[in-house]
C-alpha cells in the first residue's frame, strides 16, 4: 500500500509538467486560432445560393464571389480544353460526314473519281490512293467507321463539358458553406492523476489518465 502512494508521489511532478505543457499548447494554439478568426470576416460570409445563381449565369462567377480567385484557372480552364475538344471533334466529323455522303452518292452514280478536289479524296492520308484503301466500297466502310469515332469523341466532350459546369457550381456551393469553417489545429494531450478504489477488496491505487482532446 505505501509502495503504491510512493509511486504516485513520483508522478506527480512528471504530471505537473504534462499539465503546463498541455495549457502551453492551448494557449499558442488559441492564439493561432484568433489570428485566424481575426484574418476571415465571418460578417462577410458568402451566401451560398448566391454564389450557385451566379456560378450558373457565367462560370466562375461564383467562385469570384466567394474570393476564391485561384480557382478561376482551373475552372476557365476545364471549359478551355473541353471547348477545344467540341470544336475539333465536331469538324472532323462534319468532314467526315460530308465525305461519306459525296462517296456514297458518287459509287451510286458510278462516278466515282480521284480528284483532290473530291470531298473524301481531300481526306484520304498522303500516299494512298483508292485501291490502296479498299476501293471506293472499303473507304466508304473506313469513313462510316471515322464519321462515328468522331461523333462519339464530340458527345463526350460535350459531356464533359456539362460535367466540369456541374462541379464548377458545387464547389461554389460548398467553397460558399465552409466559408467560416475552422480548419485551425486544436489537438491536446492532458495527463493527470487518478485515484482508483477496488470496492471488492477495499484497495486504493494509483493510475496516470491520458487524455487526447481534438
Amino acid at each position: 500500500m505505501r509502495l503504491r502512494w510512493l509511486i504516485w508521489l513520483m508522478l506527480i511532478p512528471l504530471c505537473v509538467k504534462a499539465q503546463q505543457d498541455s495549457i502551453i499548447y492551448t494557449q499558442d494554439t488559441t492564439k493561432a486560432h484568433t489570428k485566424y478568426k481575426y484574418r476571415i470576416d465571418l460578417t462577410k460570409k458568402p451566401d451560398a445560393m448566391k454564389a450557385v445563381w451566379l456560378g450558373a449565369i457565367a462560370p466562375g462567377a461564383g467562385q469570384i464571389y466567394n474570393g476564391s480567385y485561384w480557382k478561376l484557372p482551373i475552372v476557365y480552364g476545364a471549359f478551355m480544353g473541353c471547348g477545344y475538344a467540341i470544336g475539333l471533334n465536331n469538324n472532323l466529323y462534319t468532314n467526315y460526314k460530308t465525305a461519306y455522303l459525296d462517296l456514297y452518292n458518287d459509287i451510286e452514280a458510278n462516278r466515282v473519281s480521284e480528284d483532290r478536289s473530291k470531298s473524301y479524296v481531300a481526306i484520304m492520308p498522303d500516299g494512298y490512293d483508292m485501291s490502296s484503301l479498299g476501293e471506293a466500297s472499303g473507304w466508304l466502310n473506313t469513313i462510316k467507321n471515322r464519321q462515328s469515332t468522331y461523333r462519339r469523341y464530340r458527345d463526350y466532350a460535350v459531356l464533359a463539358t456539362v460535367l466540369v459546369y456541374a462541379l464548377s457550381l458545387v464547389d461554389a456551393y460548398v467553397d460558399a458553406q465552409l466559408f467560416d469553417y475552422d480548419i485551425s489545429p486544436d489537438l491536446s494531450i492532458h495527463a493527470e492523476p487518478q485515484i482508483y478504489y477496488d470496492l471488492q477488496q477495499h484497495q486504493q491505487s494509483a493510475e496516470l489518465k491520458l487524455a487526447i482532446r481534438f
